[in-house]
């Protein structure tokens, strides 16, 4: 089911927390939602939510906005940061609550606590669980409806690297069933193993979206050789940009290295290393925020 954000705009007071933005969420793919602390994604989710009701824009999951889905929890699964739970509820009770409110049958109340951990500790208080034991019962709960589109604000905080590693298998699996998954995070390093495409947003603008394999296509490529010099001017005859960060190493722009492998044999180049270089997910957005040294 595609997601299509339109013009969303969004202010509070003076302050602009989300001004025209738009993007598309694929499904049968993970989306990495990112942006620095006070971008507006969580606004902009919320907003995907009809939580916070925005100046102008439009949100829509196949073509329907959200207020005016029959049954939203079967369509739309949500885990936003910070939710609550009752403390005296158990973490069976609390799924049953939202199974009831959400018209979905008690046996997916099973199904889901077996599908993400939580039969593990079902009969404990949500009071005494643990935030990662939390993020598992928020997932829980956002699947009750088995919906096509999940929209995830930060579901990696508290979960140690196992849990870590299971979130990141368990969403991919979800996107291979052909679902739609939004992920907020700013753990950059899991996005960049989770994710297939990523929307980066500053000060509540669009910066990029781009799917991962097409970020890192532009990549340079270094070379080691002990003719750098003249392999360097030889590239600069053909217009190809070159750079020499130091003695016997070239950065190379706009060649493969197969291209690269070629041109070297063809001007009698001796190559001693030849890597493809590209720029980690990190970087990219500390480039595109504004927060590279």
């Amino acid at each position: 089911m595609k997601v299509e954000v339109r013009g969303l705009t969004k202010t509070f007071g003076p302050v602009a927390a989300v001004t025209g933005l738009s993007f598309d969420v694929a499904p049968g793919a993970v989306t990495g939602f990112l942006g620095p602390n006070g971008a507006g994604k969580t606004t902009t989710m919320r907003m995907m939510l009809d939580l916070v009701a925005p100046g102008s824009g439009t949100v829509t999951y196949a073509g329907r906005r959200y207020s005016d889905l029959a049954r939203p929890s079967a369509t739309v699964g949500a885990v936003l940061d910070g939710a609550g739970f009752h403390p005296a509820c158990t973490a069976r009770d609390h799924l049953r609550i939202y199974a009831r409110m959400g018209r979905h049958g008690a046996a997916r109340v099973a199904e889901v606590a077996d599908l993400t951990g939580v039969s593990a500790f079902g009969d404990r208080a949500t009071r005494t669980l643990s935030t990662g034991m939390r993020q598992r019962l928020n997932l829980a709960t956002a699947l009750l409806g088995d919906p096509g589109v999940l929209l995830l604000d930060e579901p990696g905080n508290g979960l140690d690297p196992e849990g870590i590693a299971w979130l990141r298998g368990f969403l991919r699996a979800m996107a291979a069933e052909g679902r739609t998954v939004l992920v907020s995070s700013h753990v950059l390093g899991e996005v960049e193993h989770l994710a297939d495409h990523v929307v980066v947003i500053r000060d509540g603008r669009l910066v990029l979206d781009r799917p991962m394999a097409e970020l890192y296509g532009s990549a340079a490529v270094v070379i080691h050789s002990p003719q750098a010099e003249l392999f360097a001017a030889r590239l600069a005859e053909r217009g190809t940009q070159v750079g020499q960060p130091r003695p016997g190493v070239l950065r190379v722009h706009g060649l493969t290295t197969a291209e690269i492998a070629t041109l070297a044999a063809s001007y009698g180049v001796v190559l001693h290393e030849i890597t493809p270089e590209r720029p980690t997910l990190e970087q990219t957005f500390l480039h595109l925020t504004g927060g590279s040294p």
